[in-house]
């Protein structure tokens, strides 16, 4: 996936209002609709037991009602409020309880066979810090050397 003049979506360590991944769901979204984002992205996309489905679950919210709102335009903190509204309004714990959760993904869950078999695939299976899928992405999208 590394490569010429790609455009990857925002690390999913990035927050928005204090919200890990958010940034990142809506950039895939803008990317894939603009045709910038790499097939490689295509599956995932509101998948719901990828990243963007969790996020999703966790906000009540519709993916693909997301996905035709985030096309309408918008800031990421305004199509957060959005979500909020049209959703729930996660609370201090409920945000500790995410940002933990997806700091952490790939790291002994379920995500973990795919995490082993993505290093693989790229040759770093020796890489003993790269155990999330937060590390991998910054890996694969040039932010991690």
């Amino acid at each position: 996936m590394c490569g010429g003049m790609e455009t990857f979506p925002k690390s999913p360590s990035e927050l928005v209002g204090g919200l890990r991944y958010f940034g990142r769901m809506l950039d895939k979204i803008r990317l894939r609709a603009r045709g910038d984002l790499h097939s490689d992205y295509h599956a995932n996309l509101g998948h719901r037991k990828a990243a963007d489905g969790a996020m999703c679950n966790f906000l009540r919210i519709d993916y693909e009602q997301l996905r035709q709102h985030v096309l309408k335009g918008g800031s990421d903190e305004e199509i957060l409020e959005w979500c909020y509204q049209n959703g729930r309004r996660p609370n201090e714990g409920d945000l500790l309880v995410w940002n933990n959760f997806s700091a952490k993904f790939g790291w002994n869950d379920f995500a973990t066979p795919t995490l082993e078999r993505r290093k693989k695939e790229l040759g770093i299976s020796d890489r003993a810090d790269i155990q999330t899928m937060g590390d991998l992405f910054d890996y694969e999208e040039g932010r991690r050397k």
